[in-house]
C-alpha cells in the first residue's frame, strides 16, 4: 500500500479519536455524573484535568520522539490513551474519572505533535499538502460530530461506549503504525531540559486551564484571572530561560522563520476565532432557537461536510495561487462566513444555515491545511521535533482562548442588555468579535515572502514549467518567422 496515503490516514485516525473524545463527553455529562454519584458541575471541573495533562506533557513530546523514536512514542501514546479510555469507562467515582482523564491527556499530548512528526519525517515535502489535509480533517470534524454522537450513544446505548469505542480504533492504529511507519529516530538526541519543562508546563497549564474554565463559567473570575496570571509569569520565566539553553522544550527561535512566524501568530489569531465556533453555535441552536442537542448537532455537522469537501481540492488551490495569496484572502473569506452566523435568527431557514456552515467549513478547512503545512516550509530536519511541539502548543492555547473570548463576549452582551438568561439576541456580538479577530490574521499571512512554501505546494515547479513552455513557444514562433521570411525571399 502507498505510504504517501496510508501514513496520513494512520495519523488522522488517531487524532480523530482524540478530538472526538474530548468533545463527545459534553452532551453526556449529566448521565455520567448521575451514574458515578456526583454533579455535572463537579464533573466539568474534573474533565478540565485533561487540558491540564495536555498542557504539561506536550512540551516533552519532541524530545521524547527524538530519544525513543517517533513510531514507538506514537504507538505508546495511542496505548496510553486507550488505557485512559478504559479507566473512564470503569470509573466508579470522580477520583477515578480524574485519574483516567489525566492518562488520556498524557496520551493525547504525545499523539498530536508526534503524529505530525511521523508525517513530516515519512512524507516527501512535495506531497505534504495532501498529507496535511487528512490530518486537518479530524480537528474540524471531531468537535462538530462529537456532541450529536455523544447524545446518540448515551440515549440509545450507554455512556460507557463513548470511551470503549476507542479500543478497536486504537488497536488498529497501533498495528498499522508498527507495520507501515519506519522506525526513524534522532541519532544525536539533545539534553532533556527538565527545568524548562516545569516552567513551560506550569505556564501552559495555568493559561490553558484558566481560559478554558472561563468558558465553562465554573469558577469566580479572580481565581481564573489568578491562574492565567500565574501561567503568564511562568511562561515569561521560561522565555528568559530558553534564551540561555541550547535545547529548549519550546524553541521560540523558530519564529525567526517567516513561514513559521505567520503560522504561529497568524494561525493563533485565526484559530482563536474559529475555535469559538463549536462553543457558540450549539449554545445558539439550543438556548436561542430551542433545538434539542441532537438536532443542534445535526445542524452544526454541516461544518464537517464542508471540511470533507475541501480534501480533494486543497493541493490544487494552493498550487494555483501560492500560500501567501491564498491564505491572506481565505482568512478574510473564512471570517466573513463566521460573521454571517451573527445574522442567524429563529426565522432563518435551517437550509440556509446549513449552506452557510457547509461553505464556511470548506474555507476554514482549506486555511487549516495551509497553516499546518506552511509552518514547516523552512524548518530543517533536525528542528522538526521542536517545530511540531511549538505548533501543537499554539493550537491548544488558541482553542482555549477562543472559548474564553466567545464566552466573555456573550456575558458582556448580557450585562449590556440587562438580561440574565441566554437568548438568541446575545450571540451576534460574540460572532462578530471572534470573526474580526480571525480576519486580523490575514495581515500576518501577507507578511510572508511571495514564494513562501513553493517547494511544498509545487507552485515553483508549475511556474518553471510555464516559463519553459512560454520560452519554447517563443522559440518555435521565432523559428517559424525565420522560415516564413526565407520562403518569401525564395518566392
Amino acid at each position: 500500500m502507498d505510504k504517501q496515503r496510508i501514513i496520513p490516514l494512520i495519523v488522522a485516525t488517531a487524532l480523530f479519536m482524540e478530538n472526538m473524545d474530548s468533545t463527545v463527553i459534553a452532551t453526556s455529562l449529566p448521565a455520567i455524573a448521575a451514574d458515578i454519584g456526583t454533579s455535572p458541575l463537579t464533573l466539568k471541573l474534573a474533565i478540565t484535568s485533561y487540558l491540564l495533562s495536555l498542557a504539561v506533557f506536550i512540551p516533552a513530546s519532541g524530545w521524547t520522539a527524538d530519544r525513543f523514536g517517533a513510531r514507538m512514542v506514537f504507538s505508546i501514546a495511542i496505548g496510553v490513551f486507550m488505557i485512559g479510555s478504559i479507566g473512564c469507562a470503569l470509573s466508579q467515582n470522580v477520583t477515578h474519572f480524574v485519574i483516567a482523564r489525566i492518562l488520556q491527556g498524557m496520551g493525547g499530548a504525545m499523539m498530536t505533535p508526534v503524529g505530525r512528526l511521523v508525517l513530516l519525517r515519512s512524507i516527501d515535502k512535495s506531497a505534504l499538502v495532501n498529507a496535511m489535509t487528512w490530518v486537518t480533517v479530524p480537528a474540524l470534524v471531531g468537535p462538530v460530530i462529537g456532541p450529536p454522537l455523544g447524545g446518540f450513544i448515551t440515549t440509545y446505548f450507554s455512556w460507557h461506549w463513548i470511551f470503549l469505542i476507542n479500543i478497536p480504533i486504537g488497536l488498529l492504529g497501533i498495528f498499522m503504525a508498527m507495520k507501515y511507519i519506519d522506525p526513524i529516530k534522532s541519532t544525536d538526541p539533545e539534553r532533556f531540559d527538565l527545568y524548562g519543562l516545569v516552567l513551560a508546563g506550569i505556564g501552559l497549564a495555568g493559561i490553558a486551564f484558566g481560559l478554558s474554565v472561563a468558558g465553562l463559567n465554573l469558577l469566580p473570575w479572580p481565581i481564573m484571572a489568578g491562574l492565567v496570571a500565574l501561567g503568564s509569569i511562568s511562561m515569561t520565566l521560561y522565555v528568559m530561560h530558553a534564551r540561555r539553553t541550547g535545547s529548549p522544550v519550546l524553541d521560540f527561535s523558530l519564529l525567526r522563520l517567516s513561514t513559521m512566524r505567520a503560522a504561529i501568530i497568524g494561525g493563533f489569531l485565526f484559530r482563536l476565532g474559529i475555535g469559538a465556533l463549536p462553543f457558540l453555535l450549539p449554545l445558539l441552536m439550543q438556548e436561542g432557537f430551542g433545538l434539542t442537542p441532537f438536532q443542534s448537532g445535526l445542524v452544526t455537522f454541516a461544518s464537517a461536510v464542508g471540511a470533507m469537501g475541501m480534501k480533494t481540492l486543497a493541493a490544487r488551490i494552493i498550487r494555483a495561487f501560492g500560500f501567501r495569496n491564498m491564505m491572506t484572502v481565505n482568512a478574510v473569506i473564512s471570517a466573513v462566513f463566521l460573521a454571517a452566523c451573527a445574522l442567524f435568527t429563529v426565522t432563518t431557514p435551517l437550509m440556509l444555515i446549513f449552506i452557510i456552515l457547509v461553505v464556511g467549513g470548506f474555507f476554514r478547512s482549506l486555511q487549516f491545511t495551509a497553516i499546518n503545512t506552511v509552518a514547516y516550509a523552512e524548518v530543517e530536519p533536525a528542528q522538526m521535533s521542536r517545530a511540531t511541539t511549538l505548533v501543537s502548543v499554539n493550537q491548544q492555547l488558541a482553542i482555549s482562548a477562543g472559548v474564553a473570548i466567545g464566552a466573555a463576549s456573550v456575558e458582556s452582551t448580557m450585562v449590556y442588555q440587562h438580561v440574565t438568561e441566554l437568548s438568541a439576541q446575545v450571540f451576534p456580538p460574540a460572532f462578530l468579535v471572534v470573526a474580526f479577530i480571525s480576519a486580523i490574521s490575514a495581515w500576518w499571512f501577507w507578511q510572508m515572502p511571495d514564494d513562501a512554501g513553493h517547494e511544498i505546494s509545487g507552485r515553483k515547479v508549475a511556474e518553471i514549467a510555464s516559463r519553459k513552455g512560454a520560452a519554447k513557444a517563443a522559440t518555435k514562433a521565432a523559428v517559424q518567422g525565420t522560415q516564413d521570411a526565407r520562403d518569401q525571399r525564395l518566392g
